[in-house]
């Protein structure tokens, strides 16, 4: 049976259960929004005008730039290659070496579980603030809460994190709305915003660009639900091009709100921006924020579980890890041993190990991913530079997404190394 078939296995068909296909346009394109606008951008606005100061939105805007040259090769690569842990096969596809790919397929569930353990982490601490529970606790319960859900059904568990996605972007809107007063002086301030072509003020810019693009990571992450999307060739990379917009639209006005309406230093300094942007601008104090909050940063969490596990069912069903990670349950028509397995590591790591050093090393993975998928994608074009039925783009964008990703790479090994 073809696994990347639009229905579900008929009467007739025989074979183990599939991945079952629910995921229309809107759950996609919600699903990547709650992955990608997650708890980076509550923090790092603050930090990105720290970096580049006033010219925070043009670091914003720099960094979309360099997350769509891979949102690119992704979208073609979805189409081309329609199946879960997606980046594995495409390095095998593009590259011709199983190990990688292999070792690509693992580098993917590294990034999603340091970046769980450490979101989950984060999560305990805002919850603690509501019901006061020893640590190990709350972070025991959050996690197999998050498993629960991920494993409970696609279709309620990406339903159940698109709700929270919503509440997560009404809470930006709100913000953006809220700062009225602050976007009515920006045409007499729109000059204050436009660089100058220096080249000590571009350094700024690129620095608090990097960081920015931090915020942009996890559309990536849709390409790994590919076997339970309705009409996946056209679907997943019109889902990865609107989470790409939408996102690239809140940041654009959440950096510009920032940096009107707040002193640098001060934001900069802040460990919450967006609530002190909401308080400056509407009046409202810090602590309304909190329960959003936590509900934003659990909803990260949730969705790296999901991801993760489509991950290690894949490996599992090519046969290059377990086949019983490979399996999915016949009733929920989810991979629950993989679901299990990912749960264990994310509580282990949360439990024992300090993350914010791992947080900056899944970075850096997820960065070496991009390089070698991008490279991927230009070997395969060079093969098969049309194919039939599909849309393609110019082979320049996948050599742009490698030789940029692979920069950023020896830039943080640089940072990493003390240079």
């Amino acid at each position: 049976m073809a696994l990347d078939r639009d229905h579900p296995p008929g009467p007739a068909e025989k074979g183990p259960p599939g991945l079952r296909r629910r995921l229309s346009l809107p759950l996609v394109t919600l699903y990547g929004l709650g992955t990608t606008v997650g708890a980076g951008i509550f923090v790092l606005v603050g930090k990105v005008a720290g970096s580049a100061g006033m010219y925070a939105p043009a670091a914003f805007l720099v960094a979309s730039l360099l997350a769509a040259l891979t949102a690119v090769s992704f979208a073609e690569l979805t189409a081309r290659i329609p199946k879960s842990a997606g980046e594995a096969l495409y390095v095998h596809a593009g590259l011709g070496r199983r190990w990688l790919a292999v070792l690509v397929g693992l580098m993917v569930i590294a990034a999603a579980v340091v970046s769980s353990a450490t979101i989950v982490t984060g999560a305990a601490g805002y919850a603690r603030t509501l019901l006061p529970l020893p640590p190990w606790l709350m972070v025991g319960a959050l996690v197999l809460l998050l498993a629960g859900v991920a494993g409970w059904g696609i279709a309620e568990s990406v339903t159940l994190a698109s709700l929270v996605t919503v509440a997560e972007i009404g809470l930006l809107v709100v913000v953006i709305a809220g700062g009225a007063g602050a976007f009515a002086t920006l045409p007499a301030r729109l000059p204050e915003l436009v660089p100058p072509l220096e080249g000590l003020v571009w350094v700024g810019i690129l620095s608090g660009a990097i960081l920015a693009f931090y915020a942009y990571l996890g559309f990536e992450d849709m390409v790994n639900l590919a076997e339970e999307v309705t009409d996946v060739r056209r679907t997943l990379p019109a889902g990865i091009f609107l989470t790409l917009v939408v996102t690239t639209l809140l940041y654009l006005a959440l950096a510009t709100l920032a940096v009107l309406a707040v002193p640098q230093a001060e934001l900069a300094a802040s460990e919450a921006p967006l609530a002190l942007i909401f308080e400056r601008t509407a009046g409202v104090s810090a602590p309304a924020f909190n329960l959003v909050v936590s509900l934003a940063v659990i909803n990260g969490a949730l969705i790296q579980i999901i991801m993760a596990a489509r991950v290690l069912y894949g490996l599992g069903r090519e046969g290059w890890l377990s086949p019983a990670l490979g399996r999915v349950n016949p009733r929920t028509r989810t991979p629950l041993v993989a679901t299990a397995v990912v749960a264990a590591v994310i509580l282990a790591l949360a439990l024992a190990f300090p993350l914010v050093a791992l947080a900056k090393i899944a970075s850096t993975v997820t960065l070496t991913i991009f390089a070698l998928v991008n490279l991927s994608l230009y070997r395969i074009k060079r093969r098969d530079p049309r194919p039939a039925g599909l849309r393609v783009y110019p082979a320049a964008i996948p050599l742009t997404g490698f030789t940029v990703s692979a920069g950023f790479v020896l830039f943080q090994l640089a940072r990493f190394a003390g240079w």
